[in-house]
């Protein structure tokens, strides 16, 4: 009885998890900033300040 109980959490983890993760990374798509090529460049430019 217990080792049936195992297999079916098993089974239920393995069947859920790839859809927990699709959502959660929906989510993160759906809070992320949208700019043109323009605003990109300037943002990734703010990013890499390297003393020279």
């Amino acid at each position: 009885m217990v080792e049936g109980v195992v297999v079916a959490l098993v089974l239920l983890l393995a069947l859920a998890g790839p859809f927990v993760l699709y959502a959660l990374v929906r989510a993160e798509h759906a809070d992320r900033e949208e700019m043109d090529r323009d605003a990109a460049e300037r943002a990734a430019r703010r990013d890499t300040h390297e003393k020279r």
